[in-house]
């Protein structure tokens, strides 16, 4: 994929916005920052040339004036919500988010369990927390929000919420996903910085929508399809059109919110707003370092296709609402795609009609197409990595890589050891194998380094995989896509 974003000058121009919006204060801000630190695929997948880790980049460029508040929903908590990239729940992720962060020097100063309710499981998390010696801190819903600006601006609403004490001029206040309570973490601290007497302001820093993109581009609607389950629209900001007479985009939530959001922050510092619309509490800047519009088109209709075979199958394993679906089918008419515009979804279904089995295709980094099936002895993703490394290896498909002296004690292991009645090999025994046998093997050894090559490739399974061979497929992070489909009628799969 051609690049079309200027990572080096988003950092430049983001950070400059950042401090110009503190300045605006004159004082704290707490800055609400969606969107992930690290490990941001779906931004690099829609803006290609989008480095990954590119906003802990630019907060490690302001890591002299930061400290950072990692928000938990301890909704999500309840129903052990799952983060996509990577297969874990999110309040795992917020832990592995709050290592990186401070592994790299930042300063994470406090957990906020975010509408908490008593709820078992978010319970269970707090006493954890607080056994590890981490400061965390509950906040319930809001008393009166989202009508009673009275009761909300006052000691039954922002006021119960206990104060955290901060140090830095700019508080970033994230979370693992959206919906996890950041908004109302920022405006109950500005309500306490205030009693305090310290002036203290907010304002947004949200990647998705692009502000100054048209509303029904490609990367806007990529957003709305990333979250179809939170049922987010893009809008036009009406509110910023009435002041500025410009058109800018924003989603549903943040205009619903605004009228209320900004008589909260006037009741709070006694004064006017100095918002007049949702765009102006934004501080995103990715729109101007846009450097090839088309590339970044192509890129993004790729994702909306990703993203409808996800969500089939998370409404297939009931993680999602059928309206989820309808959704993303309605983008895809929209800008008229079609799944098989994905190029891999024709090869996989070729491959399983060669002997009526589970497979997977996988691109390669120059268009060939690489696939595998299920066999009695590997699934089908083993079967199509495999193949994948010796196509970029050179090596011929009749030479076999794993020797039967590796293979044969994990197949007794399984077998007679665990106990386990009905298995393949999966991609993780694969792997292993095939690094054991790399240390004897030339081939073998070539055929692992190859494996760095298919960072980025495109993958297509005519069934949802095992959450390990899935996983796997993640962490050598390769774009797959599944039908929503079991391989068997087993109600038991893993």
């Amino acid at each position: 994929m051609k690049t079309g974003f200027d990572n080096e000058l988003y950092i430049k121009i983001q950070s400059e916005q950042i401090y110009k919006r503190l300045e605006l204060v004159d004082g704290k801000l707490y800055l609400e920052f969606g969107g992930k630190m690290f490990d941001d695929y779906h931004a690099s997948r829609v803006l290609p040339g989008f480095d990954v880790n590119a906003k802990f980049k630019l907060l490690n460029h302001l890591k002299d004036q930061i400290e950072i508040i990692m928000c938990v929903n301890a909704q999500d908590i309840d129903k052990n919500k799952i983060q996509g990239d990577f297969g874990i729940s999110y309040d795992m992720d917020a832990l592995r988010l709050i290592d990186n962060l401070r592994g790299n020097g930042l300063y994470v100063s406090a957990i906020v369990l975010t509408m908490y309710e008593s709820q078992p499981k978010a319970t269970a998390f707090y006493d954890s927390m607080l056994r590890r010696e981490e400061k965390i801190t509950i906040h319930k819903p809001t008393k009166g929000y989202p009508t009673d600006i009275e009761k909300i601006v006052s000691a039954e609403g922002y006021g119960a919420n206990p104060y955290i004490e901060t140090t830095m001029p700019i508080v970033v206040v994230t979370a693992p996903g959206g919906s996890s309570g950041k908004l109302a973490t920022c405006l109950s601290q500005v309500y306490h910085e205030h009693l305090r007497g310290v002036n203290a302001g907010y304002a947004k820093f949200e990647t998705f929508p692009i502000w100054n993109l048209p509303l029904k581009h490609p990367v806007n609607l990529a957003y709305e399809a990333a979250t179809a389950d939170l049922n987010d629209v893009n809008m036009i900001d009406p509110f910023h059109l009435e002041a500025y007479a410009e058109t800018t985009v924003n989603y549903n939530r943040d205009i619903e919110v605004f009228p209320i959001l900004k008589s909260i922050l006037s009741k709070i510092s006694g004064g006017e707003s100095i918002y007049q619309s949702p765009t102006d509490m934004g501080v995103n800047m990715a729109g101007k370092c846009i450097t090839d519009d088309q590339s970044v088109r192509a890129a993004a209709v790729q994702e909306i296709i990703r993203r409808y075979y996800r969500t089939q199958c998370d409404y297939k394993k009931g993680r999602v609402d059928e309206s989820a679906v309808r959704k993303i089918e309605l983008i895809m008419s929209q800008l008229d795609i079609k799944k098989e515009d994905r190029k891999v979804v024709v090869p996989a279904f070729d491959k399983e009609k060669e002997k009526g089995v589970p497979a997977v295709a996988i691109m390669l980094p120059d268009g060939r197409i690489a696939a595998g099936r299920s066999t009695d002895l590997m699934s089908a993703p083993s079967s199509a990595i495999l193949n994948a490394i010796k196509e970029l290896s050179g090596i011929s498909d009749q030479m076999h890589l794993i020797s039967p002296v590796v293979i044969e004690p994990i197949l007794t292991l399984k077998a007679k050891t665990l106990g386990i009645k009905k298995f393949s090999l999966n991609l993780d025994d694969i792997l292993i194998a095939l690094s054991i046998c790399a240390a004897t093997n030339p081939m073998a050894e070539a055929a692992v380094k190859a494996l760095d090559q298919l960072r980025g490739c495109e993958a297509h399974s005519t069934y949802m995989l095992t959450q390990a061979d899935e996983n796997i497929m993640h962490k050598l992070r390769i774009n797959l896509t599944c039908e929503p489909n079991y391989p068997t009628k087993d109600l038991f799969y893993d």
